[in-house]
């Protein structure tokens, strides 16, 4: 499989300077609809990739749950995307965004029924047809489950992934959120999901607020969720690991203090 490796972290332009400086980094990810493609690359992304340090764009508005089809435009935006960056790959969301005209603004979770996976393959395919690249489908953290669930998480994620042959962008945060604020167990939905099939991980801070568990990307890295980082490294280490971070930017030592932990959690070579 051909995608990104080591460890990574997300690109900003508040940290451009920041992960331009980092020797051992070996990836980053750009919002794919913040990046223009009528010129070039944002400033810092063209020398990191003659550094050889790979670009993916990762998108946040196809709405591949939503039941109405794709918008072609948005999925020709980011195919351009990976055409300018030479991106291995890309990534989107299990997760909706609009209906019926209107913009949530948020990722919204999807009801795990049958329909739900039969809607997210759809348009999965509608995306992969326009692609120059592998997709890779993230699960978002979500506050609540849908009454009409039909399919535990695993469950739902393995069909959509064997119906599309999509790679899986698992965020380790994600599921250490979703365990916490349900009351079940984070290391039994990794026992149920294809290992095999991650491209990459993702893993963010986060904080307690108002009873539950938010996946905030402005707080550190909590110890527990490195723990969980390591207890999946342990059954199936996948190829790379990417620390997002999305607003009160710590100073540069703390941040790489950060990404060396990750980097240790999950036994890679440390980027700084």
């Amino acid at each position: 499989m051909t995608g990104p490796d080591g460890v990574g972290i997300g690109w900003r332009p508040e940290i451009a300077g920041f992960v331009a400086e980092l020797p051992g980094l070996r990836f980053v990810e750009v919002i794919a609809e913040a990046v223009p493609v009528a010129g070039p690359p944002p400033d810092g992304l063209t020398e990191l990739r003659e550094r050889g340090v790979a670009v993916v764009p990762h998108g946040v508005r196809l709405s591949l749950g939503g039941a109405e089809p794709v918008e072609p435009a948005r999925v020709a935006h980011l195919a351009a995307v990976a055409d300018l960056v030479a991106a291995p790959l890309v990534s989107e969301h299990i997760a909706f965004v609009r209906a019926g005209g209107l913009e949530a603004g948020h990722l919204l979770p999807l009801p795990r029924t049958r329909e739900a996976v039969d809607v997210v393959c759809a348009n999965v395919a509608r995306a992969q047809a326009e692609l120059p690249v592998p997709l890779a489908l993230e699960p978002i953290a979500a506050l609540f489950d849908w009454p009409d669930d039909e399919l535990d998480e695993a469950a739902f994620l393995t069909e959509i992934l064997d119906r599309t042959g999509a790679l899986l962008l698992l965020d380790i945060a994600n599921v250490y959120a979703n365990a916490r604020n349900r009351g079940t167990d984070p290391v039994a939905l990794l026992d149920g999901l294809p290992l095999e099939r991650i491209a990459y991980l993702h893993i963010a801070g986060g904080a307690e607020q108002g009873g539950f568990y938010h996946d905030t990307h402005t707080d550190p890295v909590p110890a527990a969720v490195l723990d969980l980082l390591a207890e999946l490294c342990s059954r199936h280490r996948p190829p790379a690991v990417l620390l997002e971070r999305d607003g009160h930017y710590p100073p540069a030592a703390d941040l790489r203090a950060e990404l060396d932990a990750v980097a240790h959690a999950a036994g890679f070579p440390v980027v700084t």
